[in-house]
């Protein structure tokens, strides 16, 4: 999937430029000292990231569509799907996992309430915070919601070995890990 990924390593080595005998970081530079063949199109991690941008898009565009049917769009399923898993959350313990601000959640969980698929419940050791649960339709629904997910993943995965998908989800693990605190 990251054919370009031998370029990346070299690129590592060769984003430096010399200036009066001595070597400066590409990302030091203006944008008016960089050289045509550094341009972010020219850049093979910049391709690779708009690859997976460009896939992240469709994704959740197919997916978008593919939920209509259920009346779900993907934020959605997004907190449905975190809901079943871990039941209880408070609303902040959810946008965290969402990487979404609270503000987000505050739209979204009412339509939710109002629609029967979550309810929040008092919590039995501070009776100030709330928690959210899935309702029993709010619980079938996010299956059937997840099964057309699942469709989805493994339709467009099914292009890809076992090692490759792991290897994509060990790098968008590491760029996960590399920018989740830009968010606090």
């Amino acid at each position: 999937m990251f054919n370009n990924e031998q370029y990346c390593t070299k690129m590592n080595k060769t984003q430096v430029k010399k200036t009066s005998g001595r070597s400066q970081p590409a990302d030091e530079l203006s944008p008016d000292e960089l050289p045509p063949n550094e341009l972010p199109w020219d850049n093979p991690r910049f391709r690779n990231w708009i690859a997976v941008g460009r896939a992240c898009h469709l994704m959740q565009a197919t997916l978008s569509r593919m939920l209509q049917p259920l009346d779900l769009k993907v934020p959605h399923l997004d907190i449905l799907a975190n809901l079943y898993r871990f039941e209880g959350l408070t609303q902040q313990e959810l946008a965290r996992k969402l990487l979404v601000g609270r503000s987000n959640m505050s739209m979204l969980l009412p339509q939710m309430e109002k629609r029967g698929l979550i309810e929040r419940r008092s919590d039995a050791r501070d009776k100030r915070v709330l928690r959210l649960y899935l309702t029993e339709p709010g619980a079938t629904l996010t299956r059937q919601a997840m099964q057309i997910q699942m469709q989805l993943v493994d339709r467009s995965m099914q292009i890809s070995g076992a090692d490759e998908c792991d290897m994509v989800g060990e790098v968008m693990g590491r760029i996960i890990a590399e920018l989740k605190d830009d968010l606090s």
